[in-house]
């Protein structure tokens, strides 16, 4: 699915606008001219000028490209059902993380990842088992990031 650039640019116009807004609140530090608001107000200035630039364009070519065209792989019940697999993911992962936990989030995903794109059984069993686990080790020892433990203790 490809959007035409004037309806991206008003999106990121609108998102630029709203951090301008938003960033009006921020308080001011004592004894400093830049505040918290200076690189969020930066960047979201810098967004504008793209996004009416990106409106521009799309408003030229609005002959030749339609506000939305729809990408060929819709057409394609695999394509849909590896979509709807990794969004219903997504959607698994932030719903039951908290309660289920990361490892038992991340195997279940990955074996239902796996097992849709036909990956072999004894391939995909081993790999959904082993990688969270892995993941769980970089980002909780190395990294220094906790990810919810959920039904299972706290192993180390």
């Amino acid at each position: 699915m490809r959007f035409n650039d004037a309806v991206l640019g008003g999106f990121f116009l609108a998102l630029s606008i709203a951090v301008l807004l938003n960033i009006q609140g921020f308080p001011n530090i004592p004894g400093q001219k830049i505040g918290p608001a200076a690189f969020p107000g930066m960047i979201a200035i810098v967004l504008a000028c793209c996004s009416v630039a990106l409106i521009w364009r799309g408003w030229r070519e609005r002959r030749e490209q339609h506000l939305v065209a729809i990408g060929a792989w819709l057409s394609s019940p695999r394509h849909v059902r590896n979509f709807l697999v990794t969004a219903g993911a997504l959607v698994f992962y932030i719903l039951a993380a908290d309660k289920l936990g990361f490892l038992v989030c991340g195997t279940v995903i990955l074996l239902a990842m796996f097992l849709t794109l036909k990956v072999k059984a004894s391939h995909a069993i081993p790999l959904a088992l082993v990688a969270p686990v892995v993941i769980h080790l970089i980002f909780y020892k190395l990294l220094r990031v906790p990810l919810p433990w959920g039904v299972l203790p706290v192993l180390w």
